[in-house]
């Protein structure tokens, strides 16, 4: 992996949470997510942060690029849900009869069975480029935010910290050289990985998946949002390249505790 010499700010977001869900292709009972933040999804929360309704144009947020790197790929969720009328009555359907009120569904269905898919635990790290006055205003609203900000759902809030700021050497050399960001777990998970193998407590480096949004990208992606509306959404294609990184640990501080023995009678002790 060549790092170009592209300059320009950066602003670094960690997209970490208990659950993520990021937009895919959904119909009225399965919702699933994307292995990685989606464009319309990052947008989406700059648009939340700066007060947007819905069915108002992003305006200079429709500039930025996006830039995603996998730090920890996170554990698929499946979550089951069935719905009904606590009356007892049929359920409706979606269509709608003249006088705009929902038709009941024939022949009569008492129960919806749905399911949400989320990732458990994932920290991605994504790199906003831009014009400068645009990234400013974007973190100064994110650190201070007019709606609530979520990964995806509104049920996904994000963990601090959201905004790591600025930097400044353009989208590929800051996800190639910002110390990866792992949750706790993770970082455990790896030191016990080496010490299994008789290594260091922490690799130098970890290999980390990127997606690249640049105008040579091979790959079409179609993420990018026109309208939010939620009667008339519209998405355009952008073109992305994937990449692996060796990104750089950050070895600072000393490293986690091992694991205590687990003993399943020690809450009877005493």
């Amino acid at each position: 992996m060549t790092v170009p010499a592209e300059s320009g700010p950066v602003l670094v977001l960690r997209l970490a949470g208990p659950l993520q869900s990021w937009w895919a292709t959904n119909t009225f009972n399965r919702r699933g997510t994307q292995a990685e933040p989606t464009k319309s999804g990052v947008l989406g929360m700059l648009a939340a942060a700066r007060g947007l309704d819905r069915g108002e144009p992003l305006g200079d947020l429709a500039e930025l690029r996006l830039g995603v790197r996998t730090d920890v790929p996170g554990i698929p969720l499946r979550d089951y849900h069935s719905v009904s009328d606590y009356r007892g009555l049929p359920l409706p359907q979606s269509g709608v009869n003249a006088k705009g009120d929902q038709r009941p569904t024939s022949p009569p269905k008492y129960t919806h069975l749905t399911a949400r898919t989320y990732l458990q635990d994932a920290v991605f790290l994504a790199a906003l480029a831009g014009p400068e006055a645009v990234l400013v205003q974007v973190e100064r609203e994110l650190r201070a935010p007019h709606f609530p900000l979520a990964l995806g759902r509104r049920s996904c809030p994000p963990a601090q910290p959201l905004v790591l700021g600025l930097r400044p050497g353009g989208m590929e050399r800051v996800l190639a050289t910002h110390p990866w960001q792992p949750s706790v777990a993770a970082r455990r998970r790896a030191e016990r990985d080496r010490r299994r193998r008789g290594g260091y407590a922490v690799a130098p480096t970890v290999s980390c998946a990127v997606t690249l949004e640049l105008p040579d990208g091979d790959d079409l992606v179609d993420d990018v949002p026109s309208s939010f509306d939620l009667r008339d959404r519209r998405f355009t294609s952008r073109r992305v390249r994937r990449d692996l990184f060796e990104v750089p640990v950050n070895s600072e501080g000393p490293p986690s505790p091992p694991d205590p023995p687990h003993d399943p009678l020690a809450l009877l002790d005493g």
